[in-house]
């Protein structure tokens, strides 16, 4: 038996360690971007390897669909306990107020950092004949790294308009049972390729497709790429359909050698197709090789995604108190790291270490400090009650606090 069947509980423990690991993963993506072959980051460092571009290719392919699937499974199980006002102003509180509260000082922040690069480069002294900001329209609108609650928001409110008639004309039940029925039979070692298909399309219809970096990451403008809907969108949409049908959580659980096996192989030929671990940055234009690329691709996102589902399932189901704290603290970690992943790379920059030292060193300052912040401002303060939903007294025992897409 498995632990989740052995040790029975209402908390998903398995998918808040993945939750968890796919904020805190975001930490080590932006640092090894520093360290790529080719230039790709506001700050460069000419201490490099492949290696480096190797690791974001891995963790780009799996981390932000299966942080949606993970948060579509948490809103169907918050509007049932909560229904549909109070869902929304929690969502209000916990996800918008987040957003609209850090936006400004972390985009300051960054471009503070953006300064300070120009500076180093410059000798020393800031330049004054840079070209202008681009105008701040609707289609340049920088989300930086808060893109995902932004994208959040509007797969809830996208959630709350589909699901309105149905929930009317279902007094019976009739409906839902089918729906249970259906998604009963999404879940089984085909799940990857179904949920592959709709993303391979948008892949190919997509003009200017970088390969490499997978899904675009909506982090730019206030309407998110297709393909990022449509990718964050159907991982969403099937985490909600699962909260339906809990008991699917278990036949994932029990793939998790088949999906491991598909997401390493598939994952790397995914990472030869795309020029290997020193990136081919020019978008695919020949029909002919952009088909291929789109279907390996959107196999290798989904493959990976359920690869590490059913590895949190199997692996992580159990209470932590270590990974309950990791999990409460990586909210507040991913709103703050990104200027502090900068600041780690212009301090590391001129130095003769190993780029895997720097990359080591950026990542643990990074974690100390944002850890540090989060013990001493946030978890025992209101702002740990906004964020998580609980705030651990000091002198009490802690309590599990709801994850941010509960």
């Amino acid at each position: 038996m498995s632990p989740s069947e052995i040790h029975p509980t209402d908390r998903l423990h398995g998918l808040d360690a993945l939750r968890a690991t796919a904020l805190l993963l975001g930490v080590v993506l932006h640092a090894s971007m520093a360290y790529f072959p080719v230039t790709i980051w506001i700050v460069p460092d000419t201490d490099n390897s492949p290696v480096a571009s190797a690791i974001f290719f891995a963790i780009h392919l799996f981390r932000m669909t299966s942080f949606f699937l993970i948060a579509g499974l948490f809103a169907h199980m918050m509007l049932g306990r909560r229904g549909t006002l109070g869902f929304i102003r929690d969502r209000l509180i916990r996800i918008a107020g987040p957003l609209a509260a850090f936006w400004t000082p972390v985009l300051a922040a960054i471009i503070a950092g953006l300064v300070w690069m120009a500076a180093i480069r410059n000798g020393g002294t800031i330049p004054t004949d840079g070209p202008p900001p681009p105008p701040l329209t609707v289609g340049t609108f920088p989300l930086t790294h808060l893109w995902f609650l932004y994208v959040l928001l509007i797969l809830y409110a996208a959630m709350l308009v589909m699901r309105a008639p149905f929930a009317m004309a279902d007094r019976d039940g009739r409906w839902g049972r089918f729906v249970d029925r259906v998604t009963g039979a999404l879940i089984g070692p085909w799940t990857p390729a179904l949920m592959a298909a709709p993303l391979a399309l948008a892949f190919w219809l997509a003009p200017n497709w970088t390969p490499f970096f997978g899904i675009p990451t909506p982090d730019t403008g206030l309407v998110p790429n297709p393909v990022a809907l449509t990718a964050f969108g159907s991982a969403f949409g099937l985490g909600f359909l699962l909260d339906r049908r809990r008991d699917l959580l278990a036949r994932i659980e029990r793939l998790w050698p088949v999906f491991t096996v598909v997401a390493l192989g598939v994952g790397a030929a995914a990472l030869v197709m795309v020029g290997g671990p020193v990136p081919d940055l020019a978008p695919v234009t020949d029909p002919n090789l952009k088909a291929p690329l789109a279907a390996v691709m959107a196999l290798a996102v989904f493959a990976s995604t359920f690869a590490a589902l059913s590895l949190a399932l199997r692996f992580a189901s159990g209470y932590s108190a270590v990974r309950r704290y990791l999990a409460d603290a990586s909210y507040w970690i991913y709103i703050v790291h990104l200027p502090l992943v900068m600041v780690g790379q212009i301090l590391v920059i001129n130095e003769t270490w190993p780029w895997f030292v720097k990359l080591g060193a950026v990542i643990g300052g990074t974690l100390a400090v944002s850890l540090l912040s989060y013990e001493l401002l946030v978890r025992h303060t209101f702002v740990g009650r906004w964020l998580n939903g609980r705030r651990v007294p000091w002198r009490r025992p802690p309590e599990p606090a709801l994850s941010p897409a509960e």
